[in-house]
């Protein structure tokens, strides 16, 4: 089975990785048949170029991505239009066309909804999530008594003394 996936590359503790057609039995930075992009991690946002023509080919003939290269691959659009071509609604030269990644939102565009459109939660569905809600509550306070407090410095601290 023909896999497209990551290949590391870059330095040591400076991941950068170029996405590959290879065999799903070769290793991850091993033989691959073909690169068809590249994703810098370290980027904000993240890098990512990739061709699309050779994407939509190799979906279109079978390759499997993995689940990182699928985000990546849906981020930019293409999963969408390899669905598009495969159900016979766009031609693949059409499909091939640059079409822009949709932009995450920033944070400061999120509006509040106003009370009167949000949807409301049944009475049934509330009392289930306020018990649910002290149950966790309680098992964490059993959780503390056994256990004790979890204190991140005390545990950074053990582990700078080893």
């Amino acid at each position: 089975m023909v896999k497209i996936r990551l290949r590391r590359t870059g330095a040591k503790k400076q991941p950068h990785y170029r996405i590959v057609v290879a065999e799903a039995s070769a290793p991850r930075d091993g033989k691959f048949i073909e690169t068809i992009g590249h994703y810098n991690p370290r980027t904000d946002p993240p890098t990512v170029q990739v061709d699309a023509e050779r994407a939509l080919y190799w979906l279109g003939v079978g390759a499997q991505p993995t689940e990182a290269v699928r985000r990546i691959l849906d981020r930019e659009g293409i999963i969408s239009r390899a669905e598009a071509v495969k159900r016979g609604e766009v031609p693949l030269r059409e499909a091939v066309k640059r079409v822009p990644p949709v932009e995450p939102v920033p944070a400061e565009a999120v509006v509040e909804i106003p009370q009167e459109f949000e949807e409301e939660i049944p009475e049934e569905e509330l009392e289930a999530l306020e018990e649910w809600e002290e149950e966790y509550a309680e098992e964490e306070e059993e959780e503390e008594e056994e256990y004790g407090e979890y204190d991140e410095e005390e545990e950074e601290e053990e582990e700078e003394a080893e």
